[in-house]
């Protein structure tokens, strides 16, 4: 009889281990509330740190992307001005013919075909954004004027421009081949 009993008490503190109160019924409900809503806000801090490392991911693409560009950009004009400076001294040796067409000739429909050609390359490199540096008559600049003779003027004024020996050239403002002049000493 005693192990029954002893089975009977068993059960019984068994069912008692189990058996809910009230307090302790609404902590066991609290905590089934509180795990859920944790493993929630650890989600939202996980995905709001997955999508700003993703935003800033996108913005290094897109300043990479920007500097790509750039220089491309810096490339293709290079390349542009090694072609230009390829270009001049043709362009150069159209104009020295031309100083040498005697004028009975420059009527000539042939002649008048050259001479549109030459026309044609300074047109193709003003839509290039190149200019002609201006000389005669304009202050010495070493920046953009390369002086090959002085030459000496009674009533002058020191370091103008008198005479131009071969044309030069910018390109947005930058000397892309500086003139060849001669100065009043």
């Amino acid at each position: 009889m005693e192990k029954k009993d002893e089975k009977k008490d068993e059960k019984i503190k068994n069912q008692n281990a189990g058996a809910k109160t009230p307090d302790g019924n609404m902590a066991k409900e609290e905590n089934k509330i509180k795990e859920p809503q944790n493993q929630l806000d650890e989600i939202r801090k996980k995905s709001e740190e997955y999508l700003n490392g993703w935003k800033r991911e996108r913005a290094e693409l897109l300043n990479y992307k920007n500097e790509e560009a750039q220089r491309m950009g810096q490339l293709m004009k290079y390349a542009s001005q090694e072609l230009i400076l390829k270009i001049i001294p043709i362009l150069d040796n159209f104009e020295i013919a031309e100083k040498h067409i005697p004028d009975e000739t420059k009527k000539d429909e042939h002649v008048k075909g050259i001479l549109q050609i030459s026309k044609q390359i300074k047109d193709l490199l003003r839509s290039q954004g190149i200019e002609e540096i201006k000389t005669v008559g304009e202050a010495f600049n070493p920046n953009f004027h390369e002086s090959v003779a002085e030459v000496e003027v009674k009533d002058g004024q020191h370091d103008i421009i008198v005479e131009e020996a071969r044309k030069g050239y910018t390109i947005g403002g930058r000397v892309l081949r500086p003139a060849k002049v001669k100065v009043v000493k």
